[in-house]
C-alpha cells in the first residue's frame, strides 16, 4: 500500500495537538485521534465541528442500518428488481418479469397494501442498545423511491392515502424510529438514495428505461434534471428540519454524480448543515469533499486504513428482511468488528423488518449475543483507534486516548478457545504498566525473544474463561 501524504487541514491539526495524534502513515504507531490527512483517497472536512462529530463517530465503532420499504412484503431484494440490469441476485418473478414497466407498475402496488401493524420501535430501541450498538441509520427512501417519511414532494409514501397504514398514529416511520433510538441514547443519521426510480424527473415516462441511471440525456433536457434537483433538496431539506438531530447523512445511488448527474452535493450539504450543524455527509464512492467517510460494502478492508471508514456488511444474507435467511453468527460478527476496528474503521451491520415491522428473532439472538460480549470487552473497542503492527498473530490490537493498548485474542472460528499462550510485540509492552486478561485479572509477561514478549494465559482463565468469541489483553500505561 501506497504511503499517504501527510498534508492535513488547520482545523484537523488543531484537533491532532488537542488529543495528540501521532503520524498517519500505513506502519506508523499512530493514534490519529482526530488526525485526518489528505490522499487520493480521502478529502478530510474543514468544518472544526464536522471534524469533531467524525472522531466522535469513530468512538462509536458499531453502528446498525435498517433496510425497510414495500419490497419487504414480497421477500425481496430492496428496489434493484425494478432496475432493467439483471443479475442472478435481482431476478424478477411472476407475469412482468420481461416487462420493465409493467413490472414497475406492479411492484409500486405494494404501497396500497403496506401496513405494518406490528412496528414497535421501542423495542428495537432496547434491543439494539443492547447489542453495544452505538449508531443508527434509519432508511429515509431507497432506490424505488418509496418514502419512509412524511414528505410533500410525492403521493409515493408511507403517508398517502393510497398506504392503509397512514391512518395509524406512527405512519410517520421515520420520526417514530429515530425519536425512539434517542431516547434510548442512541446517535442517529438517515440513509437516503439520491437516485428515485419512482421520479419522473429521473426515470422519465417519455424515454425507455436503460440501467441504474437517469433514462435521458442531462444535456439536451436541462429542465428537467433541473426539477429533479430541486425534488432532491427539497427531501432533504425535509429530512433536515422536521426529524431531530441528525448525525449523519448517508447518501447511496453513487452513479448520481458529475459530470452528467450532478444535484450539487456540496451545496445541498451546505443547505443540510445550516440546520444540522457539524453533519457528516457520505456521498458514497464519489471521492472529494462530500464522502466525510469511506464505505467498503460487505467486505472488509485487509489492512489498515488511515482515513475514516466503515464496513457496511448485512448481519444475514440480505439487506432487507428475507425469508428463512440465514444469519452470520455472533461469532463471526464479533470477530469482523474487532478486525474492522483494529484496521481503523467502524462496522454497520444491516439487518431489516418484515412486512409486519417484526424482526426475525435471529435478529435479536445476535444482539444480545454481542451486547453480552460488548459490555465486558467494550473497553478494548469503543474510543479506540489502531495501533501499529495493528494485528499479529491471533492478535489485534488496539488503544486509548490514554495509552492503554489492548491486544484482542481472535480464535479461527466459532469453535476456537483461550490458548495456552500468546506472543505480544515487545513495544507494545516495554516500558508499560500492568498486563491483565479482561474478566479474569492479572498476567505475567515472560521473556522477550525475537522482538516478541510471550505471555501464558492460566489454565484457570482457560478452564473457566471470561467470556466467548474473543479475549482481551489490557497492557495499562506506565
Amino acid at each position: 500500500m501506497e504511503n499517504f501524504t501527510a498534508k492535513m487541514t488547520l482545523s484537523a491539526m488543531v484537533l491532532c495537538m488537542a488529543w495528540g495524534a501521532a503520524a498517519a502513515e500505513e506502519g506508523a504507531n499512530a493514534a490519529a485521534f482526530g488526525a485526518y490527512p489528505a490522499s487520493k483517497e480521502y478529502s478530510p472536512p474543514t468544518d472544526p465541528a464536522v471534524l469533531k462529530k467524525l472522531s466522535d463517530w469513530q468512538d462509536e465503532k458499531l453502528g446498525l442500518l435498517i433496510t425497510w420499504g414495500t419490497y419487504s412484503q414480497w421477500g425481496i431484494v430492496e428496489s434493484w428488481t425494478l432496475c432493467p440490469e439483471r443479475y442472478e441476485w435481482n431476478r424478477r418473478t411472476g407475469s412482468f418479469a420481461n416487462d420493465d414497466r409493467a413490472y414497475k407498475a406492479s411492484y409500486e402496488k405494494q404501497a396500497t397494501t403496506f401496513n405494518p401493524l406490528k412496528f414497535d420501535p421501542d423495542k428495537w430501541a432496547v434491543a439494539i442498545k443492547g447489542g453495544g450498538v452505538k449508531y443508527v441509520l434509519v432508511m429515509a427512501k431507497h432506490h424505488d423511491g418509496f418514502c419512509m417519511f412524511d414528505t410533500a414532494t410525492t403521493d409515493y409514501r408511507i403517508t398517502s392515502p393510497q398506504c392503509p397504514f397512514h391512518t395509524d398514529p406512527r405512519a410517520n416511520i421515520l420520526k417514530e424510529m429515530g425519536a425512539a433510538f434517542r431516547r434510548e441514547g442512541l446517535s442517529v443519521g438517515t440513509y437516503f438514495s439520491k437516485a428515485d426510480w419512482n421520479s419522473p424527473f429521473y426515470w422519465s415516462p417519455d424515454f425507455p428505461l436503460r440501467d441504474r441511471n437517469v433514462n435521458y440525456d442531462t444535456a439536451k433536457h436541462p429542465e428537467l434534471w433541473a426539477k429533479f434537483k430541486e425534488f432532491t433538496w427539497r427531501q432533504i431539506e425535509e429530512l433536515m428540519t422536521g426529524y431531530g438531530p441528525q448525525d449523519i447523512l448517508w447518501l447511496d445511488g453513487g452513479q448520481v454524480r458529475p459530470p452528467d448527474q450532478d444535484i450539487d452535493v456540496t451545496g445541498m450539504a451546505a443547505m443540510a448543515r445550516k440546520h444540522q450543524p457539524g453533519l457528516i455527509v457520505v456521498d458514497r464512492t464519489v471521492r472529494g469533499d462530500n464522502e466525510n467517510y469511506v464505505t467498503p460494502e460487505q467486505e472488509i478492508p485487509d489492512h489498515f486504513l488511515p482515513y475514516p471508514w466503515e464496513t457496511c456488511m448485512t448481519m444475514g444474507t440480505a439487506w432487507p428482511w428475507k425469508p428463512n435467511d440465514q444469519f452470520k453468527s455472533a461469532g463471526t460478527l464479533i470477530r469482523h468488528l474487532c478486525t474492522v476496528v483494529a484496521r481503523g474503521g467502524n462496522l454497520l451491520l444491516g439487518i431489516g423488518p418484515d412486512a409486519n415491522g417484526e424482526f426475525d428473532p435471529m435478529v435479536y439472538d445476535r444482539l444480545a449475543e454481542m451486547g453480552k460480549w460488548l459490555a465486558l470487552n467494550g473497553e478494548a473497542v469503543y474510543g479506540t483507534r489502531p495501533i501499529a503492527p495493528h494485528e499479529r498473530g491471533c492478535c489485534v490490537f488496539t488503544q486509548k486516548r490514554d495509552g492503554t493498548v489492548y491486544a484482542i485474542i481472535l480464535p479461527n472460528d466459532d469453535n476456537g478457545v483461550l490458548p495456552e499462550s500468546v506472543s505480544l510485540p515487545a513495544e507494545l509492552v516495554a516500558n508499560r504498566g500492568p498486563v491483565s486478561l479482561v474478566g479474569f485479572g492479572a498476567l505475567t509477561p515472560g521473556e522477550t525473544k525475537g522482538g516478541e514478549v510471550f505471555v501464558a494465559i492460566p489454565s484457570e482463565a482457560r478452564t473457566n474463561a471470561p467470556c466467548a468469541h474473543a479475549w482481551a489483553i489490557k497492557i495499562a500505561p506506565k
